[in-house]
């Protein structure tokens, strides 16, 4: 999800929305993600929005977000009455530990989606995991409550690398429970990786690599280590007890990365996301990165709807209280213009196999996208069709090519 941003206006104390955002309802996907803020402990390089029980103490608890949750998704059904609303095609309930709630309690959440927004014929419905608070039943209670895939946070499978990231979980532990998860009848299934970790070496990588592809899963998110300001590791990073991720190093992990994947069949469809096939994919995130609609219920979450973002206050409490009280949990929320959603459709879409149209970018922008071609960064085919995807080394260079488009 977009990070949030620095500044914004008030959100309107009944969440309410402009007309003009309401009117494009059901011609964009939609979809609802959920964010759960509950964690059993904090991962040194996390800067999520999340708690753990003795950061919370008595002010909230699985019980006071539920019920929060549950309101937040009455109004913003009763909000999205005023155009023509749409089910939810896809559901995301990230965090955070979602599988620390347990199977009962997810399986309220879907049912508060279907009672509010109600869930389209098909629609995917994910949860992230710890694969230490998973289990077979808890697998099996998910899928009967309506869960069509699972996301579970693998990350390593070297003992050492977990550790520098402050990670809970066993090597091994997540190979287990994406197995339990198919075993349970899930068809897609995702593991983690974090890849540039300091102290990884490439034979650990290659390791996991293979401990996922024993998994039998159908779908990979790996991503290099950021080391995000405010959290354990930049603290041990400032003070030399970590060196900073090397560029250099990255670059060759995520080549390793990609040839081992598609050798086995894993293909990208978004920079750092591979799918043994269209299906595998998962749509809700594609919603994000190809310009859909989505309504975000929990403490911090984020919502687009119509050019419209806005966010929510971060604290459970604060969260539950606003609620309770009748009103709108929003903090706040800014009305993005023609050129805010075209800078960002530029910034998302290139990400997506598929590509980003030409007619998107300004004059300066085709002729950068010309120059990237003829670096080797764009596919000269795929232009020539007026679409601009990323070449392999184009994908290393994701970034530099979003910025010369925008220049």
């Amino acid at each position: 999800m977009p990070a949030q941003p620095p500044t914004g206006e008030p959100a309107p104390a009944d969440g309410g929305l402009p007309a003009s955002a309401l009117a494009g309802l059901g011609s964009r996907p939609f979809g609802v993600y959920v964010h759960v803020p509950f964690c059993a402990t904090r991962c040194g390089y996390c800067d999520f929005n999340t708690y753990t029980a003795d950061e919370l103490g008595s002010s909230a608890s699985f019980g006071s977000w539920l019920d929060g949750l549950r309101a937040e998704l009455e109004l913003g059904a009763e909000v999205l009455s005023a155009g023509p609303v749409p089910a939810a095609e896809t559901v995301f309930v990230g965090g955070g530990t979602p599988s620390l709630l347990g199977a009962e309690r997810l399986g309220a959440v879907v049912d508060a989606i279907r009672d509010t927004f109600g869930l389209a014929a098909g629609a995917e419905v994910t949860t992230e995991s710890n694969p230490e608070s998973t289990s077979p039943e808890f697998f099996e209670g998910i899928r009967r409550s309506g869960f069509t895939r699972v996301s579970l946070g693998m990350q390593s499978a070297a003992e050492h690398v977990l550790r520098v990231l402050e990670r809970t979980h066993t090597p091994g532990r997540a190979v287990a429970a994406a197995r339990e998860a198919r075993a349970a009848g899930f068809e897609h299934v995702n593991l983690d990786l974090i890849y540039g970790t300091p102290g990884e070496r490439e034979q650990d990588l290659r390791d996991s690599l293979d401990a996922v592809l024993e998994a039998g899963v159908d779908h990979v998110s790996a991503y290099s280590l950021i080391v995000e300001d405010g959290t354990a590791m930049a603290r041990k990073v400032r003070r030399g007890d970590l060196p900073m991720p090397d560029e250099d190093v990255l670059a060759d992990r995520y080549e390793l990365i990609d040839a081992k994947l598609a050798e086995a069949g894993l293909h990208w469809y978004e920079v750092s996301n591979w799918a043994r096939d269209a299906d595998a994919e998962c749509r809700h995130n594609l919603g994000y990165w190809q310009g859909g609609d989505w309504w975000g219920a929990g403490p911090g979450a984020h919502s687009h709807v119509g050019g419209v973002r806005w966010w929510n206050v971060k604290h459970p409490a604060r969260y539950a209280a606003a609620l309770a009280g009748g009103g709108s949990p929003a903090q706040a929320r800014e009305l993005l213009t023609a050129e805010d959603q075209r800078i960002e459709r530029v910034m998302l879409e290139l990400r997506v196999r598929s590509g980003l149209s030409v007619r998107t970018l300004d004059d300066a922008g085709r002729r950068a996208a010309d120059q990237a071609a003829s670096d080797g960064l764009l596919e000269h085919g795929a232009l020539a069709d007026g679409h601009c995807v990323l070449t392999d080394r184009g994908r290393l260079l994701a970034d530099a090519v979003v910025q010369d488009l925008l220049a």
